[in-house]
């Protein structure tokens, strides 16, 4: 599944590409990528400008205005306080899901499963999602927050590259989760956008095993993890995420190349590229998780 790096990656071209357009036709090819609005999505979605590309963790959502003349997006040059949030067409990648930026001539691809035309006539959006466990959604923004984001994400927590992320709360809240650290990093309402790739690469980078108890580790440490957390997200971002297969690909349908550079995740057996013992593969919550014996021992009051 994509995580923070990879959806960074699709928002960026999302922003660069179709941000400021407004939608001409929008045709269903699939009613389980749209979920509720499997009815009306179309017909919600025409006529109407994508007036920005936004991410928080796994999600991406494109806020919607009647047409091109109407306000900027929240946070964005040009938007007043008193404008309403309004909706947005909120999209999850799920395992699978890819949106592409393509000619209108340009042969469909075999999972397509929704795709949007523009009035300008020039590159149109689609949705191709072989597995179909991902989703868009037309959804309203909730207003509430100093960030507004679409409701059905409002209980996602800021993911930790979001000014809105507060490394002091997170601290505390990490701490009272009294559960394995790994866990806690996957742990959505806790902090967003990490998955199992960038928790083994960060558990690494700080020299911590996966089942240490959050409740044992100290503001410095929770401090050095946040900052491997970054670290390696930054550093995927350069090199366009993680691809293992042609499932992730941005939005030009390229892939990313940071796979080059995983430090453990992956590597069972190989030598660890800080001190040359081998990678120990271990299950973990029905998926694997990888880590150096020598940088990372075992607690011995572990938690799963």
């Amino acid at each position: 599944m994509p995580e923070l790096p990879e959806v960074e990656v699709v928002r960026r071209g999302l922003e660069r590409w179709v941000a400021g357009r407004t939608v001409a036709s929008a045709e269903v090819l699939h009613p389980r990528a749209v979920r509720r609005d499997a009815g009306d999505l179309a017909d919600r979605l025409k006529g109407r400008t994508l007036r920005s590309a936004e991410r928080r963790g796994k999600y991406l959502w494109l806020p919607l205005a009647d047409g091109p003349e109407a306000s900027a997006a929240p946070g964005s040059p040009g938007h007043e306080p008193g404008d309403e949030p309004g909706d947005a067409l909120l999209a999850h990648l799920g395992m699978s899901g890819q949106l592409l930026v393509a000619d209108p001539l340009s042969p469909i691809e075999r999972h397509l499963r929704v795709r949007l035309g523009f009035t300008d006539g020039g590159l149109e959006l689609r949705f191709v999602d072989q597995r179909t466990f991902g989703h868009l959604l037309v959804a309203p923004m909730d207003p509430r927050p100093a960030r507004p984001v679409p409701e059905p994400i409002a209980h996602i927590a800021p993911d930790p590259l979001e000014e809105a992320f507060d490394d002091a709360e997170f601290a505390v809240a990490l701490r009272l989760r009294r559960t394995g650290i790994k866990r806690a990093l996957l742990a959505q309402s806790l902090i967003s956008g990490v998955g199992n790739i960038y928790a083994d690469e960060a558990l690494w980078r700080a020299r911590l095993h996966w089942a240490r108890p959050t409740e044992t580790l100290t503001r410095p440490r929770i401090a050095e993890l946040l900052a491997a957390v970054r670290e390696v997200m930054g550093e995927a971002l350069e090199q366009g995420g993680t691809s293992f297969d042609s499932l992730y690909v941005n939005v030009n349908g390229e892939s990313g190349y940071f796979d080059r550079s995983l430090a453990v995740y992956g590597r069972r057996d190989e030598p660890c590229r800080r001190c040359g013992t081998p990678i120990r593969r271990e299950a973990f919550m029905n998926r694997s998780s990888y880590s150096c014996p020598r940088c990372q021992p075992r607690p011995k009051n572990a938690r799963p």
